[in-house]
């Protein structure tokens, strides 16, 4: 289901992801709150569609101003432990991994999902970036389903 919001003019461009962080500071007063303000927190987007006949407004926060797109949540692609691991399985991020120059540690931590939630994988993508674990975790690239309340 898609959600018309508002976005940073950068950010508003077909396929362009990013994870809803909620209100800052400069929102409040704005007489745009309740057009931006309307994401569930914490959940990766996607932009869908870019309003053309829309103008771009300005904003407190974002310095060229935001643009009406329309949105959809999105999958989130991470690592998970290889066993259980196939679609339509539940699974958790395995922790948090110190080791930041490894290839895979955007899919260990990745944005869009906690360690602390379960999620329903929607794809094996199968082996992960790295050639070796540091934390010898035997792992599978996966694609969490989007939420359904977000």
């Amino acid at each position: 289901m898609t959600t018309v919001t508002l976005v940073g003019s950068r950010l508003a461009e077909v396929d362009q992801e990013f994870v809803y962080r909620g209100e800052a500071s400069g929102c409040e007063g704005c007489p745009y709150r309740t057009q931006c303000l309307n994401l569930t927190e914490g959940v990766r987007y996607r932009v869908t569609d870019v309003r053309e006949d829309g103008q771009t407004l300005d904003c407190a926060v974002h310095d060229a101003g935001v643009n009406a797109v329309e949105v959809e949540p999105a999958r989130v692609r991470a690592n998970v432990a290889s066993k259980g691991a196939y679609a339509g399985s539940k699974a958790t991020l395995m922790g948090p991994c110190p080791y930041t120059g490894c290839p895979s540690h955007e899919y260990c931590e990745p944005a869009g999902a906690d360690f602390d939630e379960e999620y329903r994988i929607d794809e094996v993508v199968g082996d992960p970036p790295h050639d070796y674990c540091a934390l010898d975790r035997d792992l599978t690239l996966v694609e969490f389903a989007p939420p359904e309340d977000g």
